[in-house]
């Protein structure tokens, strides 16, 4: 570097103070390898080096819990082994394994993903990051997840539990919800990354941020890096990362209708896309302010569905919590309809026995209004697994 340009980045604090987090990290990087290899949980996708599986396991971990994951990610593995049974799944059988494991859009991109796979990759999953994010679903953070862990590549990782490691150690007090700051630690990754056993490094931080470096009660005194964290010295590590609130969560009211014709009952299909798309439901739809649920049911089916509700009893309200919403869905025994089903917004429809209805891939809102009617229950497919493997132990 000329005399100059080291002068600049002497005089520049950004550059000076990204080339001492650097080296702050660099020295910890055996630290935290060493106390991975004697505290790692003991995982399903840990004792594999199958890309396929380690792919699956990805993205059923987003956003979602370990403990809610391992049930699925077994089933899911029993039913499609490998990339070629994915590939050739039907929809509707990948989403009736997904039931109750959320966020549907996972599924669909996983299964199409597959598919791009065989006819543009010969059945293998590619190994580099930039191939891996040309297939459908997969963005820098599973990139990253793959080639490092399945791969060996010095691929960086960034996610929530990252994000907190990094902050409370190197003591970054800006706004993690702005897209300079997160460049910043995408590039305080990379840096780490490289080196030997770069999948088990990724490993480590997400590790040490999920049962250690925790949001609300970091166990500090168990920490590899506390002696050198920032935050704990300043005494507040609870407090980073510092982000803006959250969005307050929307409040919305829908009406849904069990409809009965010569025994059968009446099932609607989302489009693909959006919130449950690909799911089953009974017909509705939201209300609009200030109407009652009995009519903004009645003229949810005259939009949605084409019928003329002609009564209907009143069954129960339930609830549920998205994750910026929360839906207070009423449901409703039809007494009558008139009219054929014409569809508008909906991509299917089934008349359908109860429980043909009830084993059709749906979100919890269908759930619990079936359990409610006295079909199927109420409890999440999850919970269901969970106590299932409970009880073979």
């Amino acid at each position: 570097m000329s005399t100059t340009k080291k002068k600049k980045a002497q005089d520049d604090p950004a550059a000076h103070s990204a080339a001492a987090d650097g080296q702050r990290l660099g020295r910890t990087r055996k630290r935290l390898l060493k106390w991975y290899d004697a505290n790692a949980r003991d995982l399903p996708w840990r004792h594999t080096q199958d890309p396929y599986a380690i792919w699956v396991s990805e993205t059923m971990l987003q956003q979602t819990r370990v403990d809610t994951v391992i049930p699925y990610y077994e089933r899911f593995l029993e039913h499609y082994p490998d990339v070629a049974s994915l590939a050739d799944a039907d929809l509707e059988s990948v989403y009736a394994l997904w039931t109750g494991l959320g966020y549907y859009s996972r599924a669909r991109n996983l299964r199409e993903a597959a598919q791009s796979v065989m006819t543009d990759f010969d059945g293998e999953l590619p190994g580099q990051a930039e191939d891996l994010r040309a297939l459908k679903g997969i963005g820098r953070y599973t990139a990253g997840a793959l080639a490092s862990i399945a791969f060996d590549r010095e691929e960086p990782l960034v996610d929530g539990n990252v994000i907190r490691v990094l902050a409370r150690f190197l003591g970054i007090r800006d706004d993690v919800g702005k897209a300079a700051v997160v460049e910043r630690f995408w590039s305080l990754a990379g840096g780490l990354v490289v080196g030997p056993r770069p999948g088990d490094l990724n490993q480590a931080l997400m590790e040490l941020g999920a049962v250690v470096c925790t949001p609300r009660s970091p166990a500090c005194d168990a920490c590899p890096l506390g002696r050198d964290c920032s935050a704990r010295a300043q005494g507040d590590p609870a407090q980073l990362p510092r982000k803006k609130k959250r969005t307050p969560v929307r409040r919305v009211e829908a009406a849904v209708a069990w409809i009965e014709r010569g025994g059968r009952t009446l099932a609607v299909r989302r489009p693909e896309g959006g919130l449950l798309g690909g799911l089953w439901e009974l017909p509705g739809g939201e209300l609009q302010d200030g109407e009652a649920p009995e009519e903004g049911l009645r003229r949810a089916l005259a939009e949605t569905v084409g019928l003329k509700l002609l009564g209907a009893e009143a069954v129960a309200s339930v609830e549920h919590l998205f994750t910026h919403r929360r839906l207070r869905l009423h449901v409703f025994r039809a007494a009558g309809v008139e009219g054929r089903v014409r569809r508008e917004g909906f991509a299917e429809h089934r008349w359908l026995g109860a429980s043909a209805l009830a084993a059709l891939p749906q979100g919890g809102p269908t759930r619990k209004a079936l359990a409610a009617l006295g079909v199927g229950e109420a409890r999440a497919p999850r919970a269901r697994l969970r106590a299932a493997a409970e009880s073979a132990q």
